[in-house]
């Protein structure tokens, strides 16, 4: 199971930037949570999307980010 997981929206631009980001940075595999789906993830991350969040430490980084910053934000769990 991935450790990663990238919250975003349906029909989000941003989104879309931010799976190119994760792409660039040949981030490892994640999950993607649709925050639209849950009352709770919509509470939490709605405004803040798109959000990639480490479930191992609890760590999130948010948007905006480059594949710098995803590579950082990686290297920082290690």
């Amino acid at each position: 199971m991935p450790s990663l997981i990238l919250y975003q929206r349906d029909y989000c631009h941003l989104c879309d930037m931010a799976l190119a980001v994760m792409a660039e940075a040949q981030s490892p595999e994640f999950e993607s949570a649709w925050v639209d789906d849950s009352p709770g993830l919509e509470a939490r991350y709605g405004t803040r999307v798109p959000v990639l969040r480490d479930i191992r430490d609890g760590r999130e980084l948010d948007w905006p980010f480059d594949a710098a910053a995803v590579r950082a934000f990686l290297a920082a769990a290690r």
